[in-house]
């Protein structure tokens, strides 16, 4: 089976083209991606078959053999600052659910602010 990587993938209109290894632009639609996978980054490496469609050549039955590597991950904080992160974190939930108990809602400014450190935590925990 020919193998290559995704030179781009548009997951909201659902298709994109591999480069194989040979040279080849290919064809990927959403379909064609294993069961549970709906969308791939740009670099991932792929195993597939390939089918003459109207268009050209179309990959089928795709197989993942390598996702890139997540920028993310790479530039993660480390496990000692997080800790300290989640810590204050805590501090702030604690200093909002007290207003909360008391029956008041935080005002609009702080209440954007907390959510937008909880975003920024999540996201830093979720890479």
């Amino acid at each position: 089976m020919p193998t290559g990587k995704v030179k781009w993938f548009d997951n909201d209109k659902g298709f994109g083209f591999l480069a194989s290894d040979d040279g080849q632009e290919v064809f990927l639609h959403a379909n064609a991606l294993p069961a549970g996978v709906s969308e791939v980054k740009v670099g991932t490496r792929m195993e597939f078959g390939v089918a003459d469609g109207k268009k050209g050549a179309q990959a089928l039955s795709v197989r993942i053999l390598d996702a890139p590597p997540s920028v993310a991950k790479a530039a993660r904080k480390s496990a000692g600052d997080m800790a300290v992160i989640v810590e204050d974190l805590i501090k702030l939930l604690e200093h909002t659910a007290n207003g909360l108990q008391k029956g008041k809602y935080p005002d609009k400014a702080s209440g954007s602010k907390v959510a937008a450190v909880l975003r920024a935590v999540a996201n830093d925990l979720d890479a």
